[in-house]
């Protein structure tokens, strides 16, 4: 049975290498996503070197946990709805690499503990703001869960999106390889408050960290921050200064 002390304790353990079955589970999701489709990384250098940090991303396909986690060089904990921890294969799979059970429409206070857990360790954990998977094929309202947790912690955020992954079933039917890219966004922090973040304060960061997400993301992707060039341009203005290091530096 997991104690509050035996959370503190796993808060001291936590490394950004991979080791282990998680870097063979890894391995094997890369050779796989490298065989079967055309894999781009873009904005490796804009990674932190060492954490700890949140790793934001988009949630459109139930494939975009692996292939961030390739594409991540550092090891993140990722959550995973309640129902899947009694699935036969995937309940085991995301045990062995250290998933956080969430209960999806309550605060789950033990989800929370273990969450600011890897933080406050120095850890990396990921977390999709929009909660669930979209049913549009774009960005849908951000949740506060992502704000809450880097303003409590006081740690950086990392945003990271996937395209293409939607078209990779569909184009294997027609013996064609999709073209999968994952692109990192440049990290930024929280707003310094006193004490703890109001209500008004943590909506505020949740919007603004989904339009990080929406600045790196191909129109199509934007949904219901498809007004990012009207609300925030100074955004898609950095993002345009900086394309040549995004071009000149990825890896497929």
């Amino acid at each position: 049975m997991e104690t509050e002390a035996s959370v503190v304790a796993e808060s001291k353990t936590y490394s950004l290498k991979k080791r282990g079955w998680y870097r063979v589970v890894s391995g094997i999701i890369g050779f796989l996503l490298r065989l079967f489709s055309h894999f781009e990384v873009v904005g490796l250098e804009h990674v932190p070197a060492e954490g700890p940090y949140l790793y934001v991303t988009n949630h459109l396909h139930w494939l975009d946990a692996p292939i961030l986690g390739v594409a991540l060089p550092h090891r993140a904990r990722v959550f995973a709805g309640e129902k899947w921890e009694r699935h036969w294969i995937l309940g085991p799979l995301l045990r062995s690499i250290d998933a956080i059970f969430v209960n999806r429409g309550e605060v789950d206070r033990k989800a929370l503990r273990r969450a600011m857990a890897v933080l406050e360790g120095g850890g990396v954990l990921a977390l999709a703001p929009e909660g669930t998977r979209s049913k549009t094929g774009a960005m849908q309202k951000g949740r506060s869960g992502a704000a809450y947790m880097a303003c409590r912690a006081g740690v950086k955020l990392l945003p990271a999106v996937v395209t293409g992954q939607e078209k990779l079933f569909p184009s294997l039917w027609r013996f064609r390889r999709a073209r999968v890219r994952v692109v990192f966004g440049l990290p930024f922090e929280p707003p310094a408050v006193e004490g703890k973040a109001s209500t008004a304060q943590v909506h505020a960061f949740t919007e603004e960290i989904m339009y990080q997400l929406a600045a790196i993301l191909p129109p199509e992707y934007r949904g219901v921050y498809g007004d990012v060039a009207e609300k925030r341009p100074d955004l898609l203005a950095l993002y345009a200064t900086d394309s040549q290091s995004f071009s000149s530096r990825s890896r497929s």
